[in-house]
């Protein structure tokens, strides 16, 4: 089992920043992509970003060049940079964690809310 926890977000202005931060712990060796998805009322979740253990970095067309994930292998912490925010960023942010060959574990989610 890994466990994912999460802290970040809360609550900004458009324009505004945050960071977000994810632990896993447990049965972390197979552990390849970590990241983020979130899901906005109504709507499915999507990717928000993905980083591998190696460093290599993949993120949704709408985060492009306002958010950057980063992770830290030795501590086991995946981060996530949310800059120029926008109102529809506005979600629940849920960390993923992705074993090799193994289905997914998901964090309890941590919401962003961002007004005009």
């Amino acid at each position: 089992q890994v466990q994912l926890v999460e802290s970040g977000g809360g609550f900004t202005q458009a324009g505004g920043s945050l960071q977000l931060s994810c632990a896993a712990s447990g049965r972390i060796f197979n552990i390849n992509s970590m990241g983020w998805y979130r899901q906005a009322p109504g709507k499915q979740r999507e990717m928000v970003a993905l980083i591998t253990r190696s460093g290599t970095a993949n993120y949704g067309d709408p985060v492009k060049g306002r958010f950057t994930i980063t992770r830290d292998n030795a501590k086991n912490i995946v981060y996530l940079q949310l800059n120029s925010l926008k109102p529809e960023d506005t979600a629940v942010y849920y960390c993923i964690a992705q074993p090799s060959g193994q289905s997914a574990y998901w964090g309890q989610g941590t919401q962003v809310t961002v007004s005009t």
